[in-house]
């Protein structure tokens, strides 16, 4: 089976066909996933890639996903989706950091 990732892959192109097959194929988690991208809510860090969700700062490398859905339901959540279409239309914030680094100019100390 042909997923609308797979053609997004392909075209590179987030047209409004698209939009509806993304949204008709992966249902409220392709809808998040599409106003994450339209807020420009994905960042790429060197190490690996964050996007901002409804309750704070998700680490998204590979299939995993710190977010509570992806945690608790497993499978794709919006945030990892979000990841997949922004790579594949070259959308994104690029920040030239490892996220550590980025924490600590934050003042943050991560665990």
């Amino acid at each position: 089976m042909i997923t609308p990732l797979d053609d997004l892959y392909d075209t590179n192109v987030l047209d409004e066909r698209m939009r509806r097959r993304i949204g008709g194929f992966y249902r409220n988690r392709g809808v998040k996933a599409l106003e994450i991208i339209d807020h420009d809510r994905v960042k790429r860090y060197r190490d690996f890639f964050v996007v901002v969700g409804e309750t704070g700062e998700y680490v998204v490398e590979g299939n995993y996903c710190s977010c509570d859905d992806f945690l608790h339901r497993g499978g794709m959540c919006a945030h990892i989706l979000a990841v997949l279409i922004s790579r594949a239309i070259g959308r994104y914030e690029l920040i030239d950091l490892w996220y550590y680094e980025d924490l600590k100019d934050q003042g943050i100390t991560p665990i």
